[in-house]
């Protein structure tokens, strides 16, 4: 059995779209492009697909991570182009490898998101990120299965700033650009909460509703403040094993 770890994105109108619905597009994707899943077993066997950590329903996203098992060995990045061929646009795989190491799920401990407020200037978004990032706590509601649920959102956010808009977007009309590094633990901690929290300490409240994207997830690096590529030790593997196989091939070459 081969193991194949994807990356894939939502983006524009498809940001909509449900992890339920994803599932679905994904799984007509698998059957078009003929790959030779692995089923589980019972009496309703289902694709062996493995999703982690989806973002909200709502939100964009660069970087959503699955892993599926193979009965036959493909090339990870041939696999990618069919598979990407038989996705709706908007739902992109971008990236394939082939799963060399186990706990991809144990990988992404943060995201990057960002975080574009239409409406709201600059310089009140800077004020309240200077507040929410001088708290030491800050307390914020979500609704909850067993109701109103009240939580400190504080210490999930590892970094919080302002940025400037880039280039190709528009300026006629005021906007603030939020960069959110925030730590996957318990309770979640989603880009909505923070919004909940610039409001509670700050008072800012956009016009119109964010839209939040998710840039990158992976293992968040205490010391440098950044999340690492989660697919990267799966390349690395790779590379070492290539060169095993190529060393134990020239050992074995005749003199």
């Amino acid at each position: 059995m081969q193991r194949i770890r994807l990356r894939y994105t939502k983006r524009g109108r498809l940001r909509f779209t449900s992890h339920r619905d994803f599932q679905r597009a994904f799984e007509r994707a698998l059957r078009r492009a003929e790959v030779p899943m692995a089923y589980s077993a019972g009496f309703t066997p289902h694709p062996k697909v493995s999703y982690a950590n989806a973002a909200p329903t709502g939100t964009g996203s660069e970087a959503e991570y699955l892993e599926i098992a193979l009965t036959a060995e493909r090339d990870p990045d041939k696999l990618r182009e069919l598979l990407d061929e038989s996705m709706p646009v908007g739902l992109d795989i971008i990236d394939a490898v082939e799963a060399r190491t186990s706990g991809l799920a144990d990988r992404l401990t943060a995201s990057v998101w960002e975080l574009r407020l239409d409406g709201v200037a600059p310089e009140d978004a800077e004020r309240a990120v200077a507040a929410f990032n001088a708290a030491e706590s800050v307390e914020v509601q979500r609704m909850a299965k067993n109701g109103m649920r009240t939580f400190d959102a504080r210490p999930a956010v590892a970094h919080l700033e302002t940025i400037s808009p880039q280039a190709d977007r528009p300026t006629d009309q005021a906007c603030a650009i939020l960069r959110l590094v925030v730590r996957h633990v318990t309770p979640a901690v989603r880009p909505d909460d923070v919004l909940s929290g610039l409001r509670a300490v700050a008072d800012l409240a956009p016009p119109v509703a964010a839209a939040v994207t998710r840039l990158a997830q992976g293992l968040f690096d205490e010391e440098t403040g950044t999340v690492t590529d989660p697919l990267a030790p799966d390349r690395e593997a790779a590379v070492t094993g290539n060169h095993t196989v190529a060393e134990a091939a020239a050992a074995k070459a005749p003199a």
